[in-house]
């Protein structure tokens, strides 16, 4: 028995038949190269048979991907098993993966064929893979509503025929974890040539069960999962890799089995397949989604600063996230948000923060998502009153398809007028380069972003920037207008401002 778990990714092959999720060759590629680097042990390619791009894609992967097994997928007939040959060939390490359904309800109205059919038919199958590549799999589709004699049998003759893995999925879903690891412990106990296959499963989330099946397999004896990122699909999709991985090494004193996957790698290759494939990750989906290391309860906030682990099992490092996120809300208490003030430079007396706290709570019951710059214009404009040391007093911009950008800045700077142009890559970049001139006060901008804050096309457009300063202080600033241009200059000279301002209070 393995002392480690092979995980096998189907997300280019299951995971692309997830409704409304497609992908090129190119976008195949490219998940490929970064499954790769995830570490994954075997890439299911795709189904060359299903047509003319699935075949140039699988064969793309094999030719470009080395040190992992390539599995072309392929039903039992002979040309498909032909067709994935002259796709996966050119693997390093090829594999053909075949499946013919074994139970009573597709072999009654999909297939109408008897089980003695498809015991030939299956092993027909294995022999002719194995003509090819020694490294040949075996499914049985809707193993787990499929008679469990039929099933046994079926299982040991693929097994004498050559299948080094034989896969056991539950195709629709519908097992639960109990259930499933005990067609696991059956199917040791009464195969007698088990010992000489890599027992694998493949686990549907119709129910919600797939990882908690995949998790109960393992138990059972299982040694290889076969998975998608972020757990793409038909229907509700498959068992997620990131799950089932980082379920295995956070209860490693349960399981005490591993895998090869680099998890650092994890949230990458979350974002790359769901950037790729237009499928989004829910924001409370188990280790990538965008709330797995955010905390918003005052309490948990409280827990989390004192001690990290009282409210994390795992570290976001351990998935390549940088750090975990405290979101400010209605529920947040005051240790987070003296914390977060913290982070953005604030140092305040107790009387200012008491002011600072009441705001904060009335500005969240309005307000669902609390950011930086919200904090910092509440803090600036009332409760330290940050001086306009530059006002903005005109702006105009010369600009076309054909010519470089322009701008003329006027400011204001207590009694005096200045003004001043630039030229840049376009017409914001114009003006915070003649801003620089006239405040003396370059910055390096490390982050821009506009919204709309009103609707219409007379739209009033929100603009927040972060500004890196010649000392390395970073500062933060947002300014509004309907011209989208204007809004960016208050933007950055609310920050230059509050440079300002910091420095002379040192």
């Amino acid at each position: 028995m393995k002392d480690r778990i092979i995980i096998f990714d189907t997300t280019l092959r299951d995971g692309e038949q997830s409704p409304g999720a497609s992908l090129n060759i190119t976008e195949k590629v490219q998940i490929a190269h970064q499954l790769a680097k995830l570490k994954v042990d075997v890439i299911e390619a795709g189904f060359p048979m299903a047509s003319e791009g699935d075949f140039e894609a699988v064969k793309t992967v094999a030719k470009e991907i080395s040190g992992i097994t390539i599995a072309a997928l392929a039903r039992t007939i002979p040309n498909d098993i032909d067709r994935a040959w002259e796709a996966v060939k050119y693997a390093e390490q090829p594999r053909i993966h075949t499946f013919i359904a074994t139970s009573n309800i597709h072999l009654k109205y999909k297939l109408k064929r008897s089980k003695a059919e498809v015991l030939k038919t299956a092993v027909a199958a294995v022999k002719r893979a194995k003509g090819y590549t020694p490294d040949v799999e075996f499914s049985a589709e809707d193993a787990t509503r499929s008679e469990r004699d039929f099933l046994c049998e079926i299982v040991a003759a693929v097994i004498d025929a050559g299948a080094t893995t034989v896969n056991i999925p539950d195709t629709v879903g519908y097992s639960i974890p109990a259930e499933f690891g005990g067609l696991i412990y059956e199917l040791h106990r009464r195969v007698a040539n088990i010992d000489k296959t890599v027992l694998s499963v493949h686990c549907h989330n119709d129910l919600g069960l797939a990882v908690a099946n995949s998790l109960a397999a393992i138990n059972a004896g299982v040694r290889q999962i076969e998975c998608t990122i972020n757990g793409l699909g038909e229907r509700a999709g498959n068992a997620s890799l990131e799950e089932v991985v980082m379920a295995l090494k956070t209860r490693h004193d349960l399981f005490e089995l591993g895998t090869r996957i680099n998890t650092k790698e994890i949230y990458k290759t979350s974002r790359t397949v769901s950037n790729l494939t237009g499928m989004m990750v829910q924001r409370n989906k188990a280790i990538v989604g965008e709330n797995a290391f955010a905390h918003e309860s005052g309490i948990h906030q409280d827990g989390f600063l004192k001690e990290k682990t009282t409210y994390e099992i795992m570290t976001p490092e351990s998935i390549g996230l940088a750090q975990s996120q405290l979101v400010l809300g209605k529920h947040s208490g005051r240790h987070a948000f003296r914390d977060r003030l913290g982070n953005l430079g604030y140092d305040l007396s107790d009387t200012e923060l008491d002011k600072a706290f009441k705001l904060f709570k009335k500005l969240a019951d309005k307000k669902k998502d609390i950011f930086d710059v919200d904090l910092m214009a509440l803090i600036d404009d009332e409760v330290r009153i940050i001086p306009q040391r530059f006002i903005l007093k005109y702006l105009h911009i010369e600009s076309g398809s054909n010519e470089e950008p322009q701008a003329t800045v006027a400011l204001r700077c207590q009694d005096e007028e200045l003004k001043e142009s630039a030229c840049g890559d376009g017409p914001v970049d114009a003006v915070f380069k003649a801003i620089d001139r006239l405040t003396q006060i370059p910055g390096k901008l490390l982050d821009y972003s506009v919204r709309s804050i009103t609707r219409g096309k007379d739209a009033v457009g929100e603009v927040r920037v972060k500004i890196c300063l010649a000392d390395k202080r970073v500062v933060f600033g947002k300014g509004a207008s309907t011209d989208i241009i204007e809004a960016s200059a208050k933007a950055y000279l609310h920050a230059i401002n509050r440079a300002v301002y910091e420095r002379e209070k040192g």
